[in-house]
């Protein structure tokens, strides 16, 4: 099942994974063993949106009123960042921005960075109180948790894992490789994007790659490659993908769509690639790259 996972509208090429000079290294944490510093990052939520300074980066927290609720994120190249949730979002002066138009344009630490904030935000919004006996949690120093006072219960980020797979299959009589791209029956139906699907509880990536594929065209893979990973802010709040490569056990086999999740699927050469694909800031565009660039045989 591939709900909420087409691949994201098109944009401007990003940046890439780093920032150009190698640096931008961010590291998850909830440290509240001091108070934010006015030098510190500041990322405020409202709904689905960051507030952006003048020139298009994150504020600082000294720039910010002093009665927002800050809430520890982690670092970025050891400087600690902050989020809060604001009730008024025209009281604050910048601009306001969804993950993707910032992914299109920060380098990745900073869209990761981005990403986590708006989890974290629509948790504490969403997990207020004790789903098993109704008290209202308490923070769990140092650590993105909730526990209750009442009953124990210890409630974290939940984390929604999805599976992309990039599959090939060899190319005939000396043509080059083909990758199989697929159109999604929802979201941006225009792109050609790849199979993907979320793991489901009790399943390994691996086991729901080969699911997947065999459920939205009918084609079975051998064992899949892992080639990396992204958090991805588009799908709600603590969604991971991860990427796989695999070649289709018969070459000759065409996809057959299942039409609840798809409109097209179609084998590609990998040197005539259509020019709809994902967004340059998404695994899935990463992956489609992959393969492309793979010496030819």
């Amino acid at each position: 099942m591939t709900t909420g996972l087409a691949a994201d509208a098109p944009g401007d090429a990003g940046p890439g994974r780093a920032s150009p000079d190698g640096r931008g290294r961010f590291v998850p944490g909830a440290d509240r063993s001091r108070p934010p510093a006015p030098g510190d990052l500041a990322l405020p939520v409202a709904g689905r949106k960051l507030l952006t300074g003048p020139d298009g980066g994150l504020p600082r927290i000294g720039e910010l009123p002093a009665d927002l609720d800050w809430v520890p994120v982690g670092t970025l190249d050891g400087i600690p960042a902050w989020t809060a949730e604001v009730a008024d979002p025209e009281a604050l002066a910048g601009r306001w921005r969804g993950w993707r138009s910032l992914a299109t344009e920060l380098p990745q630490p900073l869209a990761d960075l981005a990403g986590r904030a708006l989890a974290v935000v629509t948790w504490r919004r969403t997990h207020r109180w004790c789903g098993a006996c109704r008290t209202e949690l308490a923070d769990v120093p140092g650590e993105t948790a909730r526990r209750c006072p009442g009953c124990g219960l210890t409630v974290f980020v939940p984390l929604s894992v999805a599976v992309l797979v990039a599959i090939t299959r060899p190319g005939r009589a000396g043509r080059p490789d083909e990758l199989l791209l697929v159109r999604h029956a929802y979201g941006p139906t225009e792109l050609w994007a790849l199979v993907a699907g979320f793991v489901e509880a009790g399943e390994s990536l691996e086991a729901a790659a080969h699911r997947e594929v065999g459920e939205e065209v009918g084609l079975t893979i051998g064992r899949p490659g892992y080639v990396d990973s992204q958090p991805w802010a588009m799908s709600g709040p603590g969604t991971l993908l991860a990427g796989f490569t695999a070649t289709v056990t018969d070459p000759d086999a065409e996809p057959v769509v299942d039409p609840k999740e798809l409109t097209e699927a179609r084998w590609f050469p990998v040197d005539a690639l259509p020019a709809e694909l994902p967004p340059a800031y998404s695994i899935s565009r990463w992956l489609i790259d992959a393969v492309a660039a793979r010496p030819r045989g």
